[in-house]
Order: structure tokens, then sequence, then C-alpha cells
């Protein structure tokens, strides 16, 4: 039933359905087209959390700026 020539055409098809399907199809299907690209799209974001550094990696550069500034280290 699916060898690699029907899923190889599966695929497209799909892809083709999430990525411009909304720009083609009638209405019923260029909506479900948009909400499944929508959803796979906060899936994949949900995937990678947000990181956020527990220190401020630019405080050792912004402190040597000041005492270069202020006429070098004492």
């Amino acid at each position: 039933m699916f060898n690699k020539g029907n899923f190889t055409l599966l695929l497209i098809v799909f892809l083709v359905f999430v990525g411009f399907g909304d720009s083609f199809l009638p209405k019923p299907l260029s909506t479900a087209s948009y909400n499944t690209r929508t959803t796979i799209n906060n899936f994949a974001i949900g995937l990678f959390p947000t990181w956020k550094p527990k220190v401020n990696p630019d405080e050792r550069t912004e402190k040597a700026i000041e005492d270069t500034e202020r006429g070098g280290r004492k």
C-alpha cells in the first residue's frame, strides 16, 4: 500500500497543502491548511523553550569598556 513512490507523493501533497494551501484552495480547505500550519509552528516553537542566561553575558565587556574609559585598570 505505501511503497516509496506513494509515500513520496503523499509527502509532497501534504507539504503543499500545509505550506501553500491557504492561498489557492477553496474556503474550508484553506482554513484547514492555515490551522494545520499554525498548529505545527506552535508545536515546533514549544519544543525549544526560551533560554535566559543566569548571568549577563555582556557584563565583562561593559566593565572593561568602563575601565578603559576611566583611564585604564587600577
